[in-house]
């Protein structure tokens, strides 16, 4: 299957599921054949990124543009040039991925150790001159523009899980036990994303997870807040909410109650009433693991009850 066949899977949102749909037509009678669904497609399975620790081949990389007199940013259906050709064995047609190494992630979220860099995956180009030391590829498709120094590398195909029905997201799940990490990093530098977007979790072939296994992503109850509000609903005032000839009572509305079984202690505060209480958790979404490295994965979104941001624990379902 070509390259162009692959990627453009998925072009019908079904934006109940957040999925991508590939609809199969019979040309005689235009009759369904069959349906099916993937869960991450396009730019979600082809430009998602990923952190890896082994060292990356740099010997192949975009050396020109056919235009470069003009700019210095190449997009989809430009002609840049390669410093791979015949005596590389390149031929016309190949499939080439074009990836941008990042730098090395450095993060508060992750207790491990030299998670190690982050690959930016820039898009596709197939190869259409081929000369002695060098060959002119054209951009297929492109996630973002094309510069000079990014690498080149072998283009693999990619498959993408097939959407399975599952049973409505539990928001009160208890844990499973399984592996459980961080997520430390989501694609574009965003802090806080939801369905369909993608992230990096500390969690990879070390930990035995891949592709295709389901991530709960959790927080402990109370956490997430952007701004700190007050600690308490209202002042525990007694005085100044009646008038002084008419008044039945000095209690004002919407405080903590008094401690002690006459209430005749402390007020008892947000701060004293969480204490010694179990560890709970919040669930706010789910995701599935799209790509595995040594330390780490990228993941796509399925579902969310609301915003997740880095930090946030997963954990393997």
């Amino acid at each position: 299957m070509s390259f162009t066949k692959i990627f453009k899977k998925g072009v019908t949102a079904i934006s109940a599921f957040g999925i991508s749909s590939v609809l199969l037509v019979s040309a005689a009678d235009g009759q369904q054949m069959s349906h099916r669904l993937d869960v991450a497609a396009g730019n979600n399975l082809y430009c998602a990124g990923y952190v890896q620790t082994s060292p990356i081949d740099t010997s192949r990389t975009v050396i020109g543009g056919f235009n470069e007199q003009d700019g210095f940013l190449y997009a989809e259906n430009d002609e840049i040039y390669v410093n791979a050709g015949a005596n590389r064995g390149v031929k016309e047609g190949d499939l080439m991925s074009v990836v941008r190494p990042r730098g090395q992630v450095s993060t508060r979220w992750s207790n491990k150790n030299g998670l190690g860099f982050y690959v930016q995956e820039v898009g596709v180009v197939e190869v259409v001159r081929v000369k002695t030391e060098y060959s002119v590829v054209r951009a297929k498709t492109s996630c973002d523009t094309f510069l000079l120094g990014d690498l080149v590398r072998p283009y693999q195909e990619r498959t993408s899980p097939e959407y399975a029905k599952r049973a409505e997201l539990d928001r009160f799940a208890d844990p499973t036990g399984k592996a459980r990490g961080r997520v430390f990093m989501a694609r574009d530098n965003q802090q806080m994303v939801t369905r369909d977007q993608i992230v990096y979790v500390d969690l990879g072939a070390e930990d035995n997870v891949r592709t295709g296994d389901y991530l709960t992503f959790y927080r402990p109850l109370g956490k997430g807040n952007l701004f700190h509000g007050p600690p308490e609903s209202a002042s525990a005032r007694s005085y100044g909410y009646s008038s002084l000839t008419y008044r039945g009572g000095k209690f004002s509305n919407q405080t903590p109650r008094k401690s002690g079984e006459q209430a005749r202690g402390r007020v008892v505060t947000s701060q004293k009433a969480k204490e010694g209480r179990p560890e709970i958790r919040k669930v706010v979404g789910e995701g599935m693991i799209v790509n595995v490295k040594e330390r780490t994965a990228t993941v796509v979104i399925t579902r969310t009850v609301q915003e997740i941001h880095t930090g946030d624990w997963v954990e393997v379902q």
